[in-house]
């Protein structure tokens, strides 16, 4: 994907990530784009409260499991980032931290 920055005509748009803002590029996922962030843990599993991101990045497991717009237990990795995208990390129970 080219950005304005390399000569494309792609431009960037704001998510927000548990209350702060965070640069979003269009057709990339929500891990994608916390991943660009440097934010690679955005669960906790309900066993023991242990950090979670992308393990299998197309959609079989749970690892990714985050909130997007008060809608618990979005997969990250198949949910594309859309300007103005809530987002917020979740327990393994599907609520919100």
């Amino acid at each position: 994907m080219r950005t304005p920055e390399d000569g494309g005509t792609e431009r960037a748009f704001e998510v927000t990530f548990d209350g702060r803002p965070v640069e979003a590029l269009p057709g990339r996922t929500v891990a994608a784009v916390l991943w660009a962030a440097g934010v690679t843990s955005w669960r906790t599993t309900r066993d023991g409260g242990r950090p979670r991101g992308v393990f299998c990045g197309i959609g079989v497991c749970f690892d990714c499991l985050v909130t997007v717009n008060d809608r618990p237990n979005q997969r990250a990795c198949l949910v594309p980032a859309r300007p103005g995208d809530v987002i917020r990390t979740q327990e393994g129970t599907g609520h919100e931290n």
